[in-house]
């Protein structure tokens, strides 16, 4: 089986990749407490403060500032906004909270990996030194810490 290289990102994209590790975490944490069957209102308490606090911030900034440099009409970029459109009425949704959270940990992951591995590949290769520069001096990496967060569903306890 071949090793796949990890991606060498461009700086202006480091900021947006650590936010996307972020999203993944939240996935995992998600399904640790789907796992150990923790209350839903619970876990969309946590999703609710995350999407609010780091999700939808990384969305504008991706729709601000990655996106264009591949413009509206590509298909990539089509469909990263689609799947934006469709994670923030997951997010929002207030009923079936447990099937919500399902979909949101399935469909956040596959979200995440494809921007990482499609869409952020082809911005590398279409960018302009100018544009990485404008990315970066217009995005400012979100700093994560849920440490203020006292509800840690996804710890089992006693560990």
């Amino acid at each position: 089986m071949e090793k796949k290289k990890p991606i060498k990102r461009n700086e202006a994209l480091k900021p947006l990749s650590r936010e996307h590790h972020h999203g993944l975490l939240l996935c995992w944490k998600i399904r640790q407490g789907i796992k150990m069957q923790v209350e839903p209102e619970r876990i969309k308490s946590y999703t609710d403060w995350f999407k609010s606090k780091y999700l939808y911030p990384h969305f504008e900034a991706e729709e601000k500032f990655v996106f264009p440099v591949l413009g509206d009409e590509n298909p990539f970029v089509k469909k990263a906004l689609a799947e934006h459109r469709r994670l923030r009425r997951l997010f929002n949704q207030q009923s079936e909270i447990f099937k919500a959270l399902s979909l949101i940990e399935e469909e956040l992951e596959k979200h995440i990996r494809f921007e990482e591995r499609i869409v952020f590949n082809e911005v590398q290769q279409a960018a302009t030194p100018g544009q990485f520069e404008e990315i970066q001096k217009k995005h400012h990496a979100i700093a994560f810490s849920d440490d203020i967060w006292e509800d840690k569903f996804w710890i089992i306890k006693g560990k």
